[in-house]
């Protein structure tokens, strides 16, 4: 009896080892297609992506360019000759030209949204602050105002677009 239990042993460590490399082989090959199924859906995906991406970053550079104080006062005549009524109507075009866009930021990281966002904020402030610092009485002199001054300082929407460069360049390389 002892003898038979020994040779029933024997014969089955051989078949659990057989059947630990096979488990071990199926549920290697069962990860790495996953794996592989993975990668391939994502490059397709990546393939659609990619272009709706690289046109949000398009918009969101158009919007930059549109918001720097220079380009601002070029595109925006007052309306009235009243300096208040200028400096608003400034703000309120900065504020729908970002609203328009805003749903462009699902494709941008948070980083990068974040840095547009400040960019705006800075914008409006340094409009803000050249009315205090200075007591422009007209619309035409707060223009020439904020124009003499952006020109002193850098654009805070030049440090967004060249964050935005810089990561359109980094989503291009992969």
């Amino acid at each position: 009896m002892e003898i038979e239990f020994y040779s029933l042993i024997m014969y089955c460590i051989p078949a659990l080892l057989t059947g630990a490399v096979a488990y071990l082989f199926f549920k290697e090959y069962t990860n790495n297609e996953n794996k592989r199924r993975h990668y391939i859906l994502h490059k397709s995906l990546q393939k659609e992506v990619l272009p709706v991406k690289l046109q949000a970053y398009e918009r969101l550079t158009l919007v930059l360019e549109r918001m720097a104080p220079n380009n601002l006062l070029i595109r925006i005549q007052p309306i009235s000759q009243r300096k208040e009524d200028y400096e608003q109507l400034l703000i309120q075009t900065i504020e729908q030209e970002f609203e328009h866009n805003l749903a462009q930021q699902i494709y941008l990281s948070e980083e990068c949204w974040n840095v547009i966002l400040t960019a705006k904020n800075t914008t409006i402030q340094f409009i803000r602050n050249c009315d205090i610092s200075n007591n422009s009485s007209t619309a035409d002199k707060f223009r020439e105002l904020v124009l003499t001054k952006s020109m002193d300082t850098p654009s805070p929407s030049n440090v967004a677009l060249a964050y935005l460069k810089n990561e359109v360049s980094l989503l291009l390389t992969y």
